[in-house]
């Protein structure tokens, strides 16, 4: 008996299928405008997504986002003087990573969310913030804040606001 015959891979398609480019990025400033319509402008801020849709709803349909396996992967602008409310993701870490401009990172007491502690990042720091912790953040620099978010699953939870979330109560 012979092995089986191997199918040729075709690199080209496979490397091709494994990229987002920029040019085909867009700024989605409408996925966490439910937070803007029930706060204001502060809460505006655009997702970049590159890999799977983070956990700002189902973006399935989006065919320039590649598919996720493992984790999510997007960009996030933030205007001067917005913030990204404090919220909770009960089944995975989140990352961000700063590319440009300064952003406040709180991360906040788990039984009091009045209680936390806030560090500032700059160009190229990052944070790593644990499953279950509330955390916010807070552009806190004169230029938009870009920064990476990266959250260990393929497709996580919708967050929650716990009570002393400025948007506790919102849903989508």
């Amino acid at each position: 008996m012979s092995a089986p015959e191997k199918q040729a891979v075709d690199l080209e398609a496979q490397i091709d299928s494994c990229i987002a480019g920029r040019e085909s990025r867009y700024e989605d400033w409408d996925t966490l405008g439910f937070q803007a319509a029930k706060g204001g402008d502060r809460f505006k801020r655009a997702q970049i997504r590159y890999i799977g849709s983070g956990a700002t709803g189902n973006h399935d349909g989006d065919n320039r986002t590649l598919p996720s396996e493992h984790f999510t992967f997007s960009n996030m602008r933030l205007p001067v003087g917005a913030v990204g409310p404090e919220h909770t993701h009960h089944d995975v870490e989140e990352v961000f990573f700063v590319l440009e401009g300064e952003l406040e990172v709180a991360v906040h007491d788990v039984e009091d969310g009045n209680r936390k502690a806030v560090r500032k990042l700059g160009y190229r720091d990052l944070i790593r913030v644990p499953a279950g912790v509330p955390r916010s953040l807070a552009n806190v620099g004169d230029v938009d804040a870009l920064f990476c978010v990266i959250i260990g699953s393929k497709k996580p939870e919708l967050p929650t606001y716990p009570p002393s979330s400025e948007m506790y109560g919102v849903t989508r």
